[in-house]
């Protein structure tokens, strides 16, 4: 996501009080920064996901020994429940602290990723406190999460993440490019349209 260059913006600023919170900041004059930084967390981890799909699906290699870039050289870092749990939680976090930033069609959109990271997180929960009490739920050999009793874990996880990440772009793209009747809403740089943030200010 990228900014249009735009003299009228510097007034948004300026109608931010000036004891404005770190909250209120990450919502209206940090959020174009903050949504930039926090989508290429997420998409690092989508190439991830990808690159293990990839490893099993083309390469041929047995699942478990495909565990995407990073766990080449950190296998036992990829097979940690804390560090898939710890994500889970940074994006959940991540899509409730910008929810605020966005209006209209781009909030209901962004709300829907919320509902459903919030149960993907969920579900790590499971699997995480399985692993760590050494008590594995439904008799089975390994940690396991609700839906995994039906999917396979691997192409459960690209589910998941890609239902988390499709409303997440649309309500960036609705943010971006807001619809006519919405243009007065907003609270930030984001949009590209440079009439609309001036009408932000």
């Amino acid at each position: 996501m990228a900014a249009v260059s735009n003299p009228t913006v510097p007034s948004i600023h300026m109608a931010l009080a000036a004891n404005a919170s770190f909250y209120e900041k990450l919502n209206s004059r940090w959020h174009e920064r903050a949504l930039q930084i926090f989508m290429f967390v997420v998409l690092a981890h989508w190439a991830e996901h990808l690159f293990q799909a990839y490893q099993i699906y083309v390469m041929g290699w047995p699942r478990p020994k495909a565990n995407g870039l990073i766990g080449l050289w950190y296998p036992w870092l990829i097979k940690s429940e804390t560090l898939h749990y710890g994500y889970a939680l940074v994006m959940l976090i991540g899509i409730w602290v910008l929810r605020k930033g966005f209006t209209g069609r781009a909030r209901t959109w962004w709300t829907v990723a919320l509902v459903i990271q919030f149960w993907h997180h969920i579900e790590h929960f499971l699997l995480l406190y399985q692993a760590t009490t050494h008590h594995n739920f439904w008799g089975k050999p390994v940690p396991c999460s609700v839906l995994q009793l039906f999917f396979p874990r691997v192409e459960l996880h690209l589910f998941y993440n890609s239902i988390v990440f499709i409303p997440m772009v649309i309500g960036v793209y609705y943010h971006m490019f807001p619809p006519e009747g919405e243009r007065r809403n907003l609270n930030c740089t984001c949009a590209w349209d440079s009439d609309s943030s001036a009408k932000a200010a």
